[in-house]
């Protein structure tokens, strides 16, 4: 049975997610402030943290921060009333899965727990591949250039196993927010350069290849 941890100070939030959540078959934990969440996080037991922002103590981004530090794969939904985008750039930026506001629909936030959920570590059998000079290693969630591996955020993860599994296409940002993110628009940020910069900075600034007013290309050779 997945294992989703709630982590939000208001109680009526806790108790109608916990709830839905419990009814599609997932076991769910809670904790009301950011340091008790934190130290729940950290112990690897949840395939998914449901985290507010606005929490008691420990603030939802130096939670974040914290966790994405220790457990760079662990997946994260932001589920904050903070609605501006910067926000909501700054929690992708640092590695969470999604970000859905408050108010928002339950059946929204199940759906999104679904396909949070779905998402693959590796495919089957897979343990690693390797393109040009990068070997991605799918059980660890490692990089490695050729200088030895790096760690990489969910987020960089999956962005990089996308482009190694077309490599040779020139991808569009509209494609990758699709494929990659999940969403079916623009939130109107700048979300894939900073994830395609974060990549470039780790494993060399030519992996990933600009193309001009199209989008970005992996550079196999």
């Amino acid at each position: 049975m997945p294992q989703v941890l709630v982590v939000d100070d208001e109680p009526r939030i806790v108790d109608f997610v916990s709830r839905a959540l419990a009814a599609e078959g997932l076991g769910v934990d809670s904790a009301s402030d950011g340091e008790r969440g934190l130290q729940m996080a950290r112990s690897g037991r949840y395939e998914l943290v449901v985290l507010d922002l606005l929490l008691p103590g420990k603030d939802g981004i130096s939670v974040l921060e914290d966790l994405m530090e220790a457990r760079p794969n662990q997946r994260v939904l932001v589920l904050s009333a903070l609605t501006d985008v910067e926000n909501k750039v700054r929690c992708l930026e640092l590695g969470a899965s999604d970000y859905l506001h408050k108010p928002f629909a339950l059946v929204e936030l199940v759906a999104r727990v679904r396909a949070r959920l779905r998402q693959p570590a590796s495919g089957p059998g897979e343990r690693s591949v390797r393109c040009g000079a990068v070997t991605l290693d799918m059980m660890r969630r490692t990089a490695d250039p050729g200088s030895g591996p790096v760690a990489l955020s969910e987020r960089e993860f999956l962005l990089l196993r996308y482009l190694i599994h077309t490599r040779g296409a020139v991808l569009t940002r509209e494609q990758l927010l699709s494929e990659v993110w999940g969403y079916s628009f623009d939130p109107g940020s700048n979300v894939v350069d900073v994830c395609v910069g974060r990549l470039r900075a780790k494993l060399g600034a030519e992996t990933i290849e600009t193309v001009r007013n199209v989008g970005y290309r992996f550079n196999a050779s």
